[in-house]
């Protein structure tokens, strides 16, 4: 289509491809779409269920991940962001005619991120895996104490 007889001038349509920034026609995948290792991260995040208890001395966070080894599952926090993950492979048969009539239990990556609260003292965390549940408690920093009010003695001059 000409572009000149509709009254436009294509050095506009091409300034705006260019801001835009429209992939060409003939280039299949687009550089706007996510990475693989982004999409693993946020089906693995969608698929760990978890719940953050708020206590009056502590924030427990509890993360089912069935099927996992203690020395499978990383806690970490990393600029005020806790991090739990850890990852259930498929076990290796020693029988190599093993077929798979259903398989149901899930494989793959578990993970899940909370932003700490601002409260929270990322120092004092512990973690504690059992029957495939992982209860991550995070400390409180402890309330600073009202300040109370000066007062001040008036002299008549």
């Amino acid at each position: 289509m000409d572009l000149r007889m509709m009254g436009l001038d294509p050095t506009i349509m091409d300034t705006l491809h260019e801001l835009l920034d429209f992939p060409e026609e003939s280039d299949k995948s687009s550089h706007h779409a996510p990475s693989r290792a982004y999409v693993r991260d946020a089906k693995a995040m969608s698929a760990t269920p978890a719940d953050v208890k708020d206590y009056p001395e502590s924030y427990v966070f509890v993360i089912d991940m069935p099927g996992l080894k203690p020395d499978q599952i990383k806690v970490q926090v990393e600029d005020n962001m806790l991090v739990v993950s850890g990852e259930r492979r498929r076990e290796r048969e020693k029988d190599q005619g093993v077929k798979y009539v259903r398989m149901e239990r899930r494989l793959g990556k578990y993970l899940k991120k909370f932003m700490l609260p601002e409260d929270s003292n990322p120092e004092k965390i512990s973690a504690v895996y059992q029957d495939g549940v992982l209860t991550v408690t995070v400390q409180k920093k402890p309330k600073p104490e009202p300040k109370k009010p000066k007062t001040v003695e008036v002299q008549v001059a």
